[in-house]
């Protein structure tokens, strides 16, 4: 599985992706995260399962959308989960955003 988290320079975004790593790990689940500028989503959003946005630029939810072609989720993650760097949760939302995708 393949997830591209998105703000504005891909610095406090990577120690969520790591958090999200360690969760997945533990759950022995096979994950590939990227954390990346917005302005990089282009070069990164091929085979990607899911975009994450990081709270400070989730008013360019739709933009990112319209970049995957709604193809794929894309969610904003939770302020609160964000600053608690609970990739445990930032995780599991995200795999049960994929699922619901995939069901629609």
């Amino acid at each position: 599985m393949k997830i591209v988290l998105v703000c504005y320079a891909g610095m406090s975004t990577s120690m969520v992706m790591n958090k999200m790593k360690a969760a997945a790990s533990a759950q022995q689940i096979e994950l590939e995260a990227v954390a990346v500028p917005v302005s990089d989503l282009d070069d990164h959003k091929e085979g990607a399962d899911a975009v994450l946005l990081g709270p400070q630029i989730r008013y360019a939810l739709d933009e990112v959308k319209e970049k995957v072609e709604n193809k794929i989720p894309v969610l904003a993650i939770d302020t609160r989960d964000y600053g608690m760097m609970r990739g445990d949760k930032i995780l599991k939302d995200t795999l049960k955003a994929i699922e619901e995708f995939k069901q629609q």
